[in-house]
């Protein structure tokens, strides 16, 4: 089944594009256009009944921005959710506070590029032996 961009989510990805956080905005311009290592980063990508802030669709990583609404109960709980939904479906979840993209948004993409490596690593195959 293919969960990407459901018509579901349609309109809500589009109104969060135009109403994107200035954090969003921010991190976008460092991911958009294949900045980082040549990997292509969709912005409010739908996926199954999510919207992604961020997904790279070549290594199946999201990544999340939040705001303080994420510190309560309640969405903590939907986030292990949502986390647990795209991980049973082989994606990866990076989250980042508002704060860390605004103070300190070169250890931000270095942490993004770590998990990049992280990524490749687990997937490299042995090769099969030629008999």
């Amino acid at each position: 089944m293919n969960y990407s961009n459901h018509p579901i989510t349609k309109d809500l990805r589009q109104k969060l594009r135009s109403e994107e956080t200035p954090n969003e905005r921010k991190l976008w311009e460092y991911v958009k256009g294949r900045q980082l290592d040549g990997y292509k980063f969709r912005q409010q990508h739908g996926y199954g009944p999510y919207v992604l802030d961020f997904y790279c669709p070549k290594l199946r990583l999201c990544i999340e921005v939040d705001g303080n609404v994420h510190d309560t109960e309640e969405v903590k709980q939907k986030d292990e959710e949502r986390t647990e939904f795209l991980n049973q479906n082989r994606i990866t979840v990076i989250r980042f506070k508002n704060e860390e993209i605004e103070t300190n948004i070169t250890e931000v993409i270095r942490r993004i590029k770590e998990c990049f490596q992280q990524i490749v690593k687990s997937h490299v195959q042995t090769p099969i032996p030629l008999t």
